[in-house]
């Protein structure tokens, strides 16, 4: 491999980037050294942060010709992060790289990556193979949401999030997509290149928090569902179903319970009935909103994000390498 671009979405994240930086420059030399790259690059692309973060990467940009930054004019979203920094590095870089800027991921993990690359595979993830250092409430959601996506007809790599190594062809190909509404890990799974996985342990967060919460979680998790499957809208159906049979269950018991000279209150029916019925109209109202807003924002055709300014050598400006 001639050229390597390793992409870093950052938010706020000034107290871990000093030490990123450190370890990104450090694999990108002993890759050269082993001769398994030529040239590389640290793409940090700052998503609209509120602290000295963009401060920090022009700081280590000056310092440092490995290190390049692109600052979003505003908070665009990590999914949007990573797709600016693949479109400002297509052109220069042979492969790229996308991992987050706290390093839970592990960085020796590259190598195992570059290795499979030069052995002619075009997507490889980056697979957890333990989580102990997240909480057992993460890691029941996190499987459950791998579960439920799957059932829901789409295809995600099991414990994996955003890192990977993708060649050139494989990034160009992702690129071609249109929709803003992104969810990565699962559009990269329907490229089709080849693919093959390194398994690494996950590691504690030295400094900082997280900036996923649980409120976060829960919006990605609803994003990916709902941009890779329709199979809720047909659940409006299956609720609408239920109901009825439901509704013919109440009547039975009814009609049994007259019969046989016992008394039920009117009203107790009717407000169950009232309940259930208007709590499946609401949700049936919310999974259709969710994808008719989907449409609303898919139609504006808006720009995913709006680059402010970039510091650094940019590898957009360099000669374009036609590789695979």
């Amino acid at each position: 491999m001639k050229r390597l671009a390793i992409i870093v979405p950052c938010y706020n994240e000034q107290e871990v980037l000093v030490n990123t930086t450190g370890q990104l420059i450090a694999a990108l030399e002993r890759l050269r050294n082993e001769k398994m790259i030529e040239e590389g690059r640290i793409v940090y692309v700052d998503d609209g942060s509120r602290d000295r973060t963009w401060e920090l990467i022009e700081e280590q940009a000056i310092a440092s010709p490995l290190v390049m930054g692109i600052k979003l004019a505003h908070n665009a979203g990590h999914q949007h992060a990573l797709w600016a920094g693949m479109e400002r590095s297509v052109a220069w870089a042979d492969a790229m790289i996308t991992i987050d800027a706290d390093l839970q991921d592990d960085v020796s993990a590259i190598f195992q990556m570059v290795q499979l690359f030069d052995k002619g595979i075009d997507i490889v993830f980056g697979v957890r193979k333990a989580r102990e250092v997240d909480t057992f409430f993460k890691r029941a959601t996190a499987q459950g949401f791998y579960r439920l996506f799957q059932k829901m007809g789409g295809e995600v790599v099991y414990n994996h999030a955003d890192f990977r190594l993708m060649s050139k062809r494989a990034t160009r190909s992702l690129l071609l997509y249109p929709e803003r509404n992104l969810f990565l890990r699962g559009l990269v799974c329907t490229l089709g290149y080849p693919v093959a996985n390194v398994y690494y342990d996950r590691k504690p967060r030295l400094m900082g928090k997280s900036k996923y919460p649980l409120r976060k979680m829960l919006s990605f998790a609803i994003e990916g569902i709902t941009s890779f499957s329709i199979r809720p809208l047909l659940f409006i159906s299956y609720i609408g179903l239920f109901c009825i049979v439901v509704s013919i269950l109440a009547i039975v018991y009814g009609l049994f319970s007259y019969t046989s000279g016992r008394s039920i209150p009117g009203w107790a029916s009717l407000m169950v009935s009232m309940w259930f019925i208007g709590g499946a109209i609401l949700l049936a109202c919310g999974v259709i909103g969710e994808y008719v807003g989907k449409i609303y924002i898919e139609v504006k055709r808006r720009p995913r994000y709006l680059v402010e300014r970039e510091t650094g050598s940019t590898p957009s400006s360099g000669e374009i390498v036609e590789n695979r």
